[in-house]
């Protein structure tokens, strides 16, 4: 499994941040109909709830980046963007691999 990882801060806490969260699961939505995407988190911060971090697995770096190429993609990013202050070049991204993998966490109570 590897794993993506890249930060994002809305420009505001509010109305930029919730319209940011939905158009995030209508990705979701999307890259599940991709082939190697094996789940996605988008975590917010407690701290500063306009820092946002996507942690994104598949099965292979390749499959992500093929899934960066599909009809669409760029539309959906575009549309998050209007939402975030945007770095040049765009937000940093990471790449990661797994270095431990622990049994899933229960359900929320």
């Amino acid at each position: 499994m590897q794993v993506v990882v890249s930060q994002a801060y809305t420009l505001d806490a509010g109305e930029h941040a919730d319209e940011y969260v939905r158009l995030s699961r209508e990705f979701t939505a999307f890259m599940r109909r991709h082939p190697g995407f094996l789940g996605r988190r988008l975590l917010r911060s407690l701290e500063d709830p306009t820092h946002f971090t996507h942690v994104r697995l598949f099965d292979s770096i390749a499959s992500y980046e093929e899934l960066t190429e599909v009809p669409g993609y760029h539309e959906r990013i575009a549309a998050m963007a209007a939402h975030v202050h945007q770095p040049p070049g765009g937000p940093p991204r990471e790449y990661f691999e797994v270095a431990v993998d622990e049994d899933p966490l229960p359900p929320p109570a």
